[in-house]
């Protein structure tokens, strides 16, 4: 491939020094562009229109970078169910598309559309708004420097890993779960256990096939650095209490992923913890309080 030519040397796991050091975290030029990027996001009322944005040359070459990376990382490491997804999402390689693009692709397919968000949203309103169709999206773009690895979720992100989720009904009905389970609770207590069965399952799932785990989470897909990363990690089988005890980084590699044995396996598994999803779960299921690394 031809994109390390234009990448400022890394660490093994593709970051910069860890997260804070990360050059979309320091720029002042790049911070000002997200800034603009995330504000009209301020009091956004989930499904309500919003315009779209007027992507500059350089923001599109990144997207082509990534996009040029991920096509044949998808094809090595992604599980079946992703890659037929891909294909329905039919991803442009030369531009950003806008959320209305991306919305008028999948609207059709599986009743899902983005809608607008400037950054990490609550757990209330991120998880109950996947019952009713709504995934929250950002618009800006990952710092170019580092074109492949980015400590927060951006655009790419979005559409690399949600987009081709939200392409496939089977995929878009566990979205909807786990909406629905989350707007049948009150406290924050289920909403944060819940919002780790999430991370585990639909943003850093795995799924095993021919006995290898495959990437499935949104997460891997749109990272480079991370869709083939588990033999440098713990990968155990998915068990749904486990997943829900367990801490995650919003930032940086996890060390523990969870693979489920097929896509049917982790409707199964997600369709009956959802199902029987209340308030509480933390005492039924004798898990101890946590709170997400933000680092």
């Amino acid at each position: 491939m031809s994109t390390a030519r234009r990448h400022t040397p890394v660490s093994a796991d593709g970051r910069l020094g860890g997260p804070s050091q990360h050059p979309g975290r320091r720029d002042p030029a790049y911070l000002r562009r997200r800034a603009a990027l995330a504000a009209p996001a301020a009091g956004h009322r989930v499904g309500a229109p919003y315009a779209s944005v007027d992507y500059t040359e350089a923001e599109h070459r990144t997207w082509q970078v990534v996009h040029e990376a991920l096509g044949p990382a998808h094809r090595a490491h992604a599980c079946r169910a992703v890659l037929d997804a891909g294909e329905d999402a039919a991803i442009p390689a030369e531009r950003i598309p806008q959320h209305a693009e991306v919305s008028a692709r999948l609207t059709p397919r599986t009743g899902f559309a983005f809608t607008l968000a400037g950054g990490v949203v609550p757990n209330e309103r991120f998880l109950g708004a996947m019952e009713h169709g709504y995934f929250h999206a950002v618009q800006f773009v990952r710092h170019p420097a580092v074109p492949l690895y980015t400590p927060e979720p951006d655009v790419l992100h979005d559409v690399f890993g949600h987009g081709i989720h939200l392409s496939d009904p089977r995929v878009a009905r566990l979205y909807r779960l786990v909406g629905e389970a989350a707007n049948h609770v009150r406290t924050e207590e289920a909403l944060d256990i819940l919002s780790r069965v999430y991370w585990f399952t639909l943003e850093y799932g795995l799924i095993t096939e021919s006995g290898t785990p495959k990437a499935f989470g949104a997460a891997l897909l749109s990272s480079y650095g991370e869709i083939a990363a588990h033999d440098s990690r713990e990968v155990r089988e998915l068990d749904m209490s486990a997943a829900a005890g367990t801490p995650y980084r919003i930032s940086g590699y996890q060390p523990v992923l969870y693979a489920a044995r097929s896509l049917e396996h982790l409707e199964d598994l997600l369709g009956a913890f959802c199902a029987d999803f209340d308030d509480d779960v933390a005492q039924r299921l004798r898990l101890p309080v946590l709170s997400r690394d933000r680092a």
